[in-house]
């Protein structure tokens, strides 16, 4: 028995090897369904909920496997949901599932045939900015018929939602379709598409809110041990040249903090102009693990393991380059790097809720 589930995988992965190379050459796979998407409703509103329908068209003499299919070598149908602006959702909600007997397995699978639907609700948080928003979705299935199996695919497709003002009127379409739905509104999860994140947390706050947020992370980080070699060389720079005036020694921590703040302004808005490439970015898997791994070095940094800083030197060199008020402004624009490998983590949350809001003005 377990010699014929190497060769039936043996020979799935021969099937799927041999397909991509067809595709390589010109060919491609058989079209096997069509997928189409639709919504029930032409507008919708902050604090609304819309529903999503994914119609599935399997052709005759073909099936997809089920989202849980019984044998370790089939791949479920999945479909993912992503979007360029913070949302919550319910949980997907499949079609009941066909038990079929195929010469490619003993037992029964679990499959989807003819026309199916998938749906899901989608509810728009609050403080959401009104205009169109993009909801991408991604259908993955392996095609197979009795004596075979054709290579996974994966169907990519963009929804476009629009929120608009609570005054103006929505009106319900493609009720024949939602008919056919077991779909419910308000049974939406409270955990949004980002999770219990700092972009998540920001995006339930105001900008006046926000604000508060940022500024207290930022004291925050003040505590954390690569942060304190800085606090002498500041200290000595400003006092060596206050000449016992509070009015300048005000004005030059001005414009120290004017520099800073131009740095991080200027990484703000570059990200919101790139939220699309960022977006697609932050949905590769090994990006995610990336940056997963920069957390827990980054991490292992704050509990003492190792020290992690620029050279001495360098660093000397950012906080007396220059003197005056000049100097202070690029003390502060230099500043913002040196301290880098501890406030990464929070700069990385603020910067993937930047990417998604994609307003430039905000991310400034």
């Amino acid at each position: 028995m377990k010699f014929k589930y190497i060769y039936i995988s043996i020979f799935s992965l021969l099937i799927f090897l041999w397909t991509n190379s067809f595709g390589q050459f010109g060919f491609e796979q058989e079209k096997i369904l069509e997928f189409n998407t639709y919504k029930s409703f032409d507008k919708i509103q902050p604090e609304g909920e819309i529903k999503l329908a994914f119609k599935i068209n399997v052709k005759d003499g073909w099936h997809i496997n089920s989202n849980k299919p019984k044998e370790d070598f089939l791949i479920p149908t999945e479909l993912k949901l992503s979007s360029n602006f913070s949302m919550q959702k319910s949980n997907l909600i499949y079609p009941e599932a066909e038990d079929i007997k195929l010469d490619i397995s003993d037992i029964p699978l679990s499959v989807f045939e003819g026309e199916v639907f998938i749906g899901t609700t989608i509810k728009i948080p609050k403080n959401t900015e009104l205009g169109e928003k993009k909801i991408i979705a991604e259908f993955t299935y392996q095609g197979c018929n009795n004596a075979t199996c054709m290579a996974p695919e994966t169907i990519v497709d963009t929804i476009t939602i629009n929120i608009v003002d609570k005054s103006e009127q929505i009106q319900e379409i493609n009720s024949e379709i939602f008919s056919t739905l077991n779909l419910e509104y308000a049974n939406v999860s409270q955990v949004s598409e980002s999770g219990d994140s700092l972009a998540n947390q920001l995006e339930k706050s105001g900008l006046f809110l926000t604000l508060i947020i940022v500024f207290l992370g930022g004291l925050a980080l003040n505590l954390t041990p690569c942060v304190y070699p800085l606090i002498p060389i500041t200290i000595g720079f400003f006092g060596g040249q206050s000449e016992g005036k509070t009015s300048r020694l005000f004005l030059m921590g001005l414009f120290y903090v004017l520099g800073m703040a131009l740095t991080y302004s200027v990484v703000g808005v570059i990200t919101a102009l790139s939220g699309a490439i960022f977006g697609t970015l932050m949905q590769n898997p090994i990006v995610i693990m990336f940056i997963v791994l920069i957390f827990i070095v980054l991490s292992l940094s704050m509990f003492g393991v190792y020290e992690f800083k620029l050279p001495d030197s360098l660093v000397a060199k950012a906080g007396g380059a220059k003197s005056g008020f000049l100097g202070a402004f690029f003390m502060g624009l230099t500043m913002g790097i040196v301290a880098a490998p501890c406030i990464g983590p929070f700069v990385i949350g603020l910067v993937t809720y930047v990417a998604a809001k994609g307003d430039p003005y905000y991310g400034f």
